[in-house]
Parts: C-alpha cells; structure tokens; sequence
C-alpha cells in the first residue's frame, strides 16, 4: 500500500490563505476601504502580518484577489463565453438582460461590494485599477455576438449598457446611503426594486426594437 503523502503545511497554507481573503471581507463590512491595512487584515484573521507578504506578495495582492472573488461581472464573466456560444440563436437581449437583473439583486445585498464600488469611485488606484480591467473582460466577450444581432441598426448598445450598469450601481448606493425615495421610488421595497427591473426591460426592449 503506498504511504500518504503529508498534507499539513499544504493544508495549513490553504487554511490560511482562505482566513485571510475572508478578513478582508470582514475588515471591508466593518471599517470601508481605508481600514484594510495589514494590521487590521492579520489582526482579523488571527494570524501573523507577515503571512500577508508570504502568500499573496503584498496586501495589496491580497485585496485584489478578495475583490475578484467577490466582483459579479469578474464571476459572471467565467461562464459567460459558454453561454452565449450555447444561445447563439437567441436573442442578445435576454442574455442582457438577465446579467443586470442579476446584477441589482447581488450589489443591493453585497454590503462589502458597494463599498468596494464606493471605493473605486472616490480615489484612484492600482487595484481598483486592475479590478475594472478584468470587468471589461465581459464586454469583450458580450458586444461581438450583439453587433452581429444589431447590424445595420442605428443603436449604440454600449452607451445604453453603460448607463444601465452605472445607474444600477447609482440607485443601490443612494438607497443604502441615503435611506430616501428616487423619484419617489422606494428602492428599499419589493415593488419599488421590480420597478426599476422592469425599467431596465423596457429600455432593453426599446434598444433592441422587439415586439
């Protein structure tokens, strides 16, 4: 019978990286992006500064890795090449459609997310930086398979995405920093958050000129 291989630095290694990403998270929630330094991240997860440096580099490697794991349009894009290869003879818009849908449900109930998006539009850095590079990844993917759907028509399908995902993230941090109506919308209720998807519907529909 063959001897198993020791599995506890390996294991421990992991154990420590994933309390780590986790306090980051925990860190973001309780004191926002200016409270994520070394000391507060080790201090959270119970474990030596150093360790920070050890496994990920820097601190700042380490938030952007906690980040990533978090960020809806990072982890939509990995199953987003498959899905539309495998929906091709739909329509765009659903695809769409459903990916901002998704969206304002996940950023109005990831309270470290809107901080992180609170933090990406207040100050400018590097890992902020590298964070909305790899959102963009998605259009990359997205915009080929609509531009052919949209050919010869006189629509902007960017602009329009552009201004529903930003308006999307505008509406959920009003809410959540305000706690007041928009428009007289009450985006903290059922009715007032189906009707904003619905708006978003409707703008999709118009864009795309369906029946």
């Amino acid at each position: 019978m063959a001897r198993k291989t020791y599995q506890g630095e390996k294991n421990d290694k992991s154990r420590t990286m994933n309390k780590l990403i986790q306090s980051v998270g925990i860190v973001l929630e309780k004191k926002g992006y200016t409270g994520l330094t070394i000391a507060n991240i080790a201090s959270t997860a119970g474990v030596d500064r150093k360790l920070i440096s050890v496994y990920f580099g820097s601190v700042e490697n380490l938030i952007e890795t906690y980040i990533k794991g978090k960020d809806y349009w990072v982890e939509a894009t990995a199953a987003a090449e498959q899905t539309l290869a495998n929906s091709k003879d739909e329509s765009t818009r659903h695809f769409l459609e459903n990916l901002l849908l998704e969206q304002i449900h996940y950023f109005a109930l990831n309270e470290e997310m809107q901080k992180v998006v609170l933090w990406q539009i207040s100050e400018k850095s590097d890992i902020m930086s590298h964070v909305t590079q790899s959102r963009e990844k998605m259009s990359s993917l997205f915009f080929p398979y609509s531009d052919k759907e949209l050919a010869g028509k006189n629509v902007d399908l960017r602009a329009v995405s552009s201004l529903l995902v930003a308006g999307i993230y505008y509406l959920v941090l009003h809410t959540k920093m305000t706690d007041s109506t928009f428009c007289e919308i009450d985006l903290t209720t059922e009715e007032g958050m189906n009707r904003i998807k619905e708006a978003v519907k409707f703008i999709l529909k118009q864009t795309y000129g369906a029946e």
